[in-house]
């Protein structure tokens, strides 16, 4: 039997040893980013998400397991544990194999088959399913079996008990299952009609009388599918024909010639009708949802990921607005560290008298702390705001810019505890606008200090298993927070939170310690902080940037460890850290290709990869890799729908990747949709391929359906290709 290093090196393509070291790394209590970053030579240099589906599959592998060592257990316990069954056992590949063959002998709740073997029929049971030769007829080999004691009064009754007997039997047996498990896979059809019998008009028309082959039907059909059905407007179902499965059941059962031969097919029949179709019709619709529930979240991760990663507008001082209808419009301006500078309400949905009012306080709060950009969130009246935010921009004469922020969780920001402990002096409606401009400023350090499933970058979020949508999203936060770095002196607690290595407590200590001594001098300071030991130290170190020590090393993703050979390096090259400070090392990777990277790497005590990396920080001391990404796109005109004609040319930002295309704003209060056949000329399995959430792209408008606010858009015009800004 393979080993769960060798499983793992055959499904993620990677040596043995690698993923045996992974292992260890993981037993040991290092972190995934840590590992991915700081131990390349012992996993060959996987990436974070690699690494994480290799933690994930080892969970199962290991739940897998230890459901075979307790399924060989039990049966262990009842003394039918056979060498063969053992082995069955140690092959199953998946939970539903283990569990196929533990079925004969799980404990059930009383059965037509268990109440049959409490009146004595499980002989004449085996007599007929045996189909020997010289088997007798069933009916006269059931005479012997009437009891009246045990309430068998009549042979039809003894023959009835025997095929309940024989069915569960049928219904039990690991081999029959995976025949019509297969079965179901390659026939049978997922279907879902209409509730009612005249149906309204509802997103789910599409399914009202829908039918895909199971294989090939779409997540996010399944997971339509579910809900309608859930909401009462759908009726869904697995259909097989019937003759089909009846057919690879009867090869398995029936022996064609033999006396009982037309007793077991009608107990397979019943066996199918009343037992295996119905099992596998939830299994089957059970797989599909998690297949569906699976893909969406991987979804949402990827959506999230470059989310996370937009460049943040750094050095400017921004104007939030938080948009609303009768509650009004809620403006915060900030400094360019995020500091709040002033706050106000204004109400330009309140009539033309108060969208003139609106427009002359916002006219003076930018030119009093000279705002620069203007973050508006997407949401209630956002269409109304970005119009007035136009209209004030031609006023003022320009100068400032507009952008469109995704506001998705920005009012549970502001009733968090989170936020009262860090804007104690701002009303709960003024906290939002304040998140939206830092949201500019930095998105992934303000979005960090939300539930990411609240971010909304996804498709029906609220369906999923929440706590598996929660860990991959929280893998995707703590992934990116590494890949950046976090500057341990300006840092909140919720953002030092997802640094690797640390935890809420550890977070709220370096706060505090920083609060009560000052800022870090060094990264080795750290280790004074209460709680935070040599292990956390080691896990955290090279993620934590500071900016005011004296070493530029501790400016940069070198972790302690390989100080020395950074340093070891600096010398082999004929450099020195004067040079790192002063950026003059661009050509240190020529130098080091040179000298040799191998004899470079023995003398500095590391491996190749990770040397290579030192020299990467060593040539770009405190880069951030959001940077090398496309800005936002930044606007100071607005469009109407109106405005849009078929065949016009836009540049627009993608803020949706979904199954069957991309939601893209083009600057006119309403996505438009790309469709997966629009992107581009070659067939495409999933818009991920060539779309991210984030990247800028020119589209042409194909149609535009005023009354119901929908905009069809393309990326393909005249066999040219629109590439995606990233």
């Amino acid at each position: 039997m393979e080993t769960i290093a060798q499983i793992l090196a055959r499904e993620l393509d990677c040596q043995e040893r690698h993923a045996a070291n992974v292992i260890q790394l993981l037993d040991e209590g290092n972190t995934l980013p840590f590992i991915a970053r700081y131990r390349k030579e012992l996993h060959g240099a996987m990436d974070d998400q690699r690494l994480r589906r290799l933690a994930d599959r080892l969970q199962y592998l290991r739940n897998l397991q230890a459901r075979r060592d307790e399924v060989k257990q039990s049966i262990e316990n009842q003394g039918k544990l056979t060498r063969e069954l053992s082995a069955a056992i140690d092959q199953a590949a998946t939970l539903a194999e283990v569990e196929d063959l533990y079925r004969p002998y799980k404990q059930k709740r009383r059965t037509r088959a268990s109440m049959a073997r409490e009146k004595g029929l499980e002989p004449l049971a085996l007599l007929l399913f045996a189909q020997e030769r010289d088997c007798p007829d069933p009916l006269r080999a059931a005479q012997g079996y009437v009891d009246l004691e045990r309430g068998v009064e009549t042979v039809e009754q003894a023959l009835q008990g025997a095929s309940d007997i024989v069915a569960e039997q049928l219904s039990d047996d690991a081999g029959v299952r995976a025949a019509l498990r297969a079965l179901y896979q390659r026939k049978a059809h997922l279907v879902s009609t209409a509730a009612d019998r005249e149906p309204e008009d509802t997103v789910y028309r599409l399914y009202y009388q829908f039918s895909s082959p199971v294989g090939r039907v779409q997540g996010h059909q399944v997971l339509a599918i579910n809900r309608g059905e859930r909401e009462g407007v759908l009726k869904v179902a697995v259909e097989l024909e019937r003759a089909d499965a009846l057919a690879v059941l009867c090869r398995t059962a029936v022996r064609p010639g033999s006396a009982a031969a037309g007793f077991v097919q009608g107990a397979a029949e019943d066996a199918y009708d009343r037992l295996i179709a119905p099992s596998l019709e939830r299994e089957t619709r059970s797989g599909l949802t998690q297949r569906a529930d699976e893909g969406a979240i991987a979804q949402f991760a990827l959506n999230l990921r470059p989310l996370l990663m937009q460049p943040p507008v750094k050095g400017f001082v921004t104007m939030g607005l938080d948009p609303g209808y009768r509650m009004g419009c809620k403006v915060a301006v900030v400094d360019p560290t995020g500091k709040v500078l002033d706050t106000a309400v204004v109400y330009p949905t309140h009539g033309q008298r108060g969208r003139q009012e609106a427009m002359d306080k916002l006219a003076k709060l930018i030119a009093r702390h000279r705002v620069a950009h203007i973050a508006i969130g997407n949401g209630t009246a956002s269409r109304e705001t970005e119009g007035m935010a136009a209209e004030l921009i031609g006023r003022i004469g320009g100068g400032v810019r507009y952008v469109m922020v995704n506001e998705a969780g920005a009012s549970v920001y502001s009733a968090s505890q989170l936020a009262a402990e860090e804007l104690p002096d701002l009303d709960v409606n003024l906290r939002s606008a304040v998140s939206i401009a830092r949201r500019l400023q930095d998105p992934l350090a303000e979005l960090v200090k939300i539930d990411p499933k609240s971010i909304g970058v996804g498709q029906y979020q609220h369906d999923m298993p929440q706590a598996r949508l929660g860990q991959a999203l929280d893998g995707v936060v703590e992934d990116c927070v590494n890949a950046v770095g976090v500057d341990v002196n300006t840092a909140s607690a919720p953002l030092l939170a997802r640094v690797a290595g640390l935890n809420a407590t550890t977070a709220k200590n370096i706060v505090k310690f920083r609060e009560d001594n000052g800022p870090f001098a060094t990264r080795k300071q750290i280790l004074k902080v209460p709680k935070l030991g040599p292990k956390a130290f080691e896990q955290c170190a090279g993620f934590l940037r500071v900016p005011d020590s004296r070493s530029p090393l501790d400016h940069t993703a070198v972790h302690p460890e390989s100080y020395a050979a950074a340093e070891k390096l600096l010398a082999l090259c004929g450099c020195t850290m004067a040079d790192v400070e002063a950026g003059r090392l661009p050509d240190l990777k020529q130098r080091l290709e040179t000298y040799g990277l191998e004899q470079a790497a023995r003398e500095c005590g590391v491996g190749v990869p990770t040397l290579l990396d030192v020299a990467d920080e060593l040539m770009r001391p405190g880069r951030d890799p959001r940077d090398e990404l496309p800005a936002p796109l930044l606007r100071a005109d607005v469009l109407e729908l109106k405005d849009l004609k078929p065949g016009m040319e836009l540049k627009g930002t993608v803020r949706n990747v979904v199954d069957f295309g991309a939601f893209v704003d083009i600057g006119v209060h309403q996505d438009g949709l790309v469709h997966i056949s629009q992107i581009c000329e070659r067939y495409l399995k999933h818009p991920s391929q060539v779309l991210s959430v984030g990247d800028v792209v020119t589209v042409w408008v194909k149609d535009v359906d005023e009354q119901r606010k929908r905009i069809a858009l393309t990326m393909r015009r005249g066999g040219e290709k629109a590439g995606a800004g990233r």
